[in-house]
């Protein structure tokens, strides 16, 4: 038997074991907001050390954890070393957003329906948990005579920015891999995707008695007058398009708002949080000053009120880097093999912790457990669910590329 064939019949064994790996992270919350994630950290320590690797437990200091708007952090490392030559990491994230309502399934609860397993995460990105533990597992197994390492990179704040995960990991050294695999969502390679910043726009007025408004500055009033004017630009980006495949426009959305006093009240503050995702062409720094122009200018009509911006997240666009060529080219064959239709590379129009590594230099893309499109598995919504054999599939298809990235000389 040959080493392909070998890996496959490693992961098809394994396969009841990774799903149930996989069912008992779902079953331990690790919603972020609020972030408190270090009990998952521990249990997919323990699951792992099960699986006989050995985990390294990395904490983030408290403070930088409060700081980043979270409650706990323990990132994991798992090191296995072939070897001598390259490192290649598989990067996934165990914390998660909240599940909100619409479910018809336990959204924590691991539950299979006709081959798929739904939860909060299990596609987005726990599931990768169990695919590259599994393909790490099976070229273990299998006696791959391996030139290289493969680290296993598990952290917990993507949902914050990966400020405390990836980078943080980067930033301390403890981790410098030559190249990275990040947690995937779908049957294509992803090699490009947005970026996104955050900003909070706080508009600020004087109260009066709503009796005699003229007294009081309404904070809404020209808060609106600012929305209109970002809502106006808004408008004018859909003439823009990335020539990257699947990232489409820039695009600016308000996610969240709040102020007032009281019915009876002239507003004194109104503060709303804007969301810009950025294409590969833009840069972050030009995209945060073309706003704060628009805000600038929103208030000159508005001059009795003031309005302060403060910047709440940049996470620049991911872009190929030289390099990546050597992972996408065995992701693609193999994943069109196993699949059995073409997996290609493409862009998406989110962002991801794959960011951190490709800013360091270290060639970057994006595959792992997944439908054919993310929307597919309802990731961020409600009723999140993978179907088992994608799981299977995606394993398999890892487990061969690194054994092909890593074949010796």
């Amino acid at each position: 038997m040959n080493l392909a064939a070998a890996l496959a019949a490693r992961v098809d064994a394994d396969h009841p074991a990774a799903v149930e790996f996989l069912r008992e992270l779902i079953r331990i919350p690790s919603d972020n907001p609020p972030g408190d994630c270090a009990r998952h950290g521990e249990v997919a320590a323990t699951l792992l050390e099960r699986l006989g690797f050995t985990v390294e437990r990395h904490s983030v200091p408290a403070a930088l954890a409060a700081a980043a708007g979270m409650a706990s952090v323990t990132n994991l490392v798992v090191r296995h070393r072939f070897g001598a030559g390259p490192v290649i990491a598989l990067n996934a994230h165990g914390d998660v957003v909240p599940p909100g309502t619409g479910w018809t399934q336990d959204p924590y609860g691991g539950a299979i329906v006709d081959g798929a397993m739904y939860g909060r995460g299990v596609a987005v990105s726990k599931s990768d948990f169990a695919t590259y533990a599994f393909a790490l597992k099976a070229l273990i197994d299998a006696g791959a005579p391996l030139a290289g390492t493969v680290e296993l990179h598990f952290t917990y704040d993507e949902e914050s920015g990966g400020v405390l995960g990836p980078k943080w990991l980067l930033d301390e050294r403890i981790c410098r891999p030559d190249f990275v695999i990040c947690a995937g969502f779908a049957y294509g390679i992803v090699t490009a995707h947005n970026g996104a910043l955050h900003l909070e726009v706080t508009v600020r007025g004087r109260q009066a008695h709503a009796a005699m408004p003229a007294t009081g500055v309404d904070a809404l009033e020209a808060a609106t007058g600012v929305l209109a004017a970002l809502y106006a630009v808004r408008r004018t980006y859909a003439a823009t398009a990335s020539a990257v495949a699947g990232i489409g426009s820039p695009q600016l959305n308000v996610g969240l708002i709040e102020g007032g006093i009281n019915t009876n009240v002239v507003p004194d503050r109104v503060a709303f949080r804007l969301d810009r995702r950025i294409i590969p062409e833009e840069r972050g720094a030009t995209v945060e000053a073309e706003l704060r122009a628009i805000v600038e200018r929103a208030m000159a009509a508005y001059p009795a009120a003031t309005a302060e911006v403060r910047r709440i997240m940049l996470a620049e666009p991911l872009t190929p880097i030289a390099g990546c060529e050597k992972l996408v080219a065995p992701l693609s064959r193999i994943g069109a093999e196993e699949m059995g239709e073409p997996v290609t590379p493409h862009g998406v129009p989110l962002y991801t912790d794959a960011r951190h590594y490709a800013a360091a230099g270290i060639p970057t893309v994006i595959y792992g457990a997944g439908p054919h499109d993310i929307l597919e598995a309802n990731a961020h919504n409600a009723d999140e669910h993978l179907r088992l054999d994608d799981l299977r599939r995606a394993t398999r298809v890892v487990a061969r590329t690194l054994a092909e990235v890593l074949r010796p000389a």
